[in-house]
């Protein structure tokens, strides 16, 4: 199995025997069955013995997968991929509905049902873009450091000796989207990580630790990016992994 490159405007999880309800998140969304189909309601409309489907932002749905496992990829909707996805969509539609695993692969152009396959496949749909490394610098500060509460567009700004709106333009131009949401992604998914993996820590401890200011704006951050609280999460952290 092929890992995914590291990319943070793509977090994905697998939810394992899972009733998932999402509304109003403003993230596209990516769900694919993987091994067995699954019921969803997409916008009130009921979709029965479906093996995944794509949604834009802001569409309310939920899936009950009884058997098996669901791959639900959240996909910042300004980066390259998310731009990507919006060309995919029909006029005037805003999900689409994979009646079997061949239909979603042929839709992907992944070789494989696996979830690195399709992982691959979008990113490979990027236009090559000669990295700056300027921007290197900044993507690995934010690795180091997301956990600062006290950062800034002038902290960047200053690291690499531009003017804010001039390292905008500069990182929008590489990753599509922007710093501020880049940490802001890169922190959601440490807090993913860590509700589902360290069930002692209190969601507000964590919050702490992932550079948030307090318990309520991870909240906030979290179910406007993927329509859940984070304590959805730490509720069924043995039903769900993080990729």
């Amino acid at each position: 199995m092929n890992k995914q490159p590291h990319n943070p405007f793509i977090l994905a999880i697998k939810a394992y025997n899972l009733t998932v309800e999402i509304h109003h998140h403003s993230a596209y969304q990516i769900v694919l069955s993987d091994d067995a189909p699954f019921i969803s309601t997409i916008r009130g409309q009921l979709c029965e013995q479906i093996y995944g489907f794509i949604i834009k932002p802001q569409v309310p749905h939920f899936c009950v997968a009884e058997k098996g496992a669901l791959n639900v990829l959240n996909i910042e909707p300004y980066s390259g991929i998310g731009l990507y996805l919006s060309g995919l969509f029909p006029r005037d539609k805003d999900h689409i509905v994979f009646k079997s695993t061949s239909e979603a692969k042929a839709f992907f152009q992944a070789d494989t049902p696996d979830i690195y396959a399709f992982i691959n496949a979008l990113l490979s749909k990027l236009p090559e873009v000669k990295q700056d490394e300027r921007v290197d610098i900044l993507v690995n500060y934010i690795k180091a450091n997301y956990f600062e509460q006290n950062i800034t567009p002038q902290t960047f700004a200053d690291m690499v000796f531009l003017s804010p709106s001039r390292l905008a333009a500069l990182f929008k131009k590489q990753t599509g989207s922007s710093l501020s949401k880049y940490l802001l992604w890169t922190r959601l998914r440490q807090v993913i990580y860590l509700a589902l993996t360290d069930k002692d820590r209190s969601l507000t401890d964590i919050a702490y630790d992932t550079g948030f200011y307090d318990l309520p704006q991870l909240n906030k951050y979290m179910y406007e990016m993927f329509g859940m609280p984070p304590k959805a999460l730490k509720h069924n952290s043995d039903l769900i992994q993080l990729y």
